[in-house]
C-alpha cells in the first residue's frame, strides 16, 4: 500500500486533496514538523530534503508535492490536461505555483509570522509578491473555468494548497480581492476529496505550539 507521508501544512494538502481525488488506499504516517522528525534518517531515506509531503509506492519514493501529482496523475491517468493546448497550460500552471506562489506564500509567513524581529522590508518583498501572483491567476481564471482550461486538474490542486490558507497571509480580507481566484478555491472546498483531505488532521496529534523547539526543527539553518 502507498504511504502518505503528511503533515497539516498547504504542500501536503495538495497531495492530500489528489489521493483523495484518486480515493486510492493509502497509510497515512504523520511527520510532526514541529518536533523535527522530518530531520530523522528514516524519513532523510524517503525526501533527502526534509520536507512534507512524500509518498513512497511500491518501493519508489517520491518528494515535492507537485512531483507528486504528476506522478499519480500520470500513473492513474486521471486529473491531467487532455489536448496539447490544455498540457502546456496545466504545466506552465503548475511550475507557476510551485516556483512563484508556493515559495513566496512560505516567506510571507515566516517573515510576518514568526521571524525573531520585524524586517519591514521582508514583509512586503514577500506580501506584495504574493498579492502580485494572485493578481495574475486571478486574470487567468476570470477567462477560463480552471487553470489548464476546462476541465479540473492537478494545475488547480496545486492552487488550493496555499490559497486556501490565503488568510493567514492576507488577513482578514482573503481572497476577497481574487474573486476568480475565490470562486475556484470555494469549489474545490466543497468537493468530498477536499472534505476528507481535510478530515485527515483528525486523524494525527501533532505539536500545535511554536516554541523555541518548533523554531529549531523548522529553521534550523538559523541556529
Amino acid at each position: 500500500m502507498l504511504k502518505f507521508y503528511f503533515h497539516t501544512s498547504p504542500n501536503p494538502m495538495k497531495a492530500a486533496l489528489m489521493l483523495e481525488e484518486l480515493q486510492a488506499p493509502f497509510e497515512l504516517i504523520g511527520v510532526d514538523t514541529f518536533k523535527g522528525e522530518q530531520h530523522l534518517p528514516a524519513f532523510l531515506k524517503v525526501n533527502p530534503n526534509a520536507k512534507v509531503p512524500a509518498i513512497e509506492d511500491e518501493g519508489v519514493a517520491v518528494f515535492d508535492s507537485h512531483a507528486i501529482l504528476l506522478y499519480l496523475g500520470e500513473k492513474h491517468g486521471k486529473f491531467m490536461a487532455i489536448t496539447p493546448a490544455e498540457k502546456a497550460a496545466m504545466l506552465s500552471w503548475l511550475q507557476f505555483i510551485a516556483t512563484g506562489l508556493s515559495p513566496f506564500s512560505g516567506q510571507a509567513v515566516h517573515f510576518l509570522h514568526h521571524a525573531p524581529e520585524a524586517l519591514p522590508y521582508a514583509r512586503t518583498r514577500y506580501l506584495k509578491e504574493v498579492q502580485r501572483h494572485y493578481r495574475i491567476l486571478d486574470e487567468r481564471l476570470a477567462q477560463s473555468a480552471y487553470l489548464a482550461g476546462a476541465h479540473y486538474t492537478i494545475a488547480d490542486m496545486a492552487l488550493w494548497g496555499w490559497a486556501s490558507f490565503a488568510g493567514y497571509i492576507l488577513g482578514e480580507a482573503g481572497l476577497t480581492d481574487y474573486p476568480n481566484v475565490q470562486r475556484l478555491v470555494a469549489e474545490i472546498s466543497a468537493r468530498p476529496a477536499a472534505i476528507r483531505a481535510h478530515e485527515l488532521k483528525s486523524k494525527l496529534t501533532l505539536k500545535a505550539d511554536f516554541d523555541d523547539e518548533t523554531r529549531k526543527a523548522l529553521f534550523s539553518q538559523n541556529t
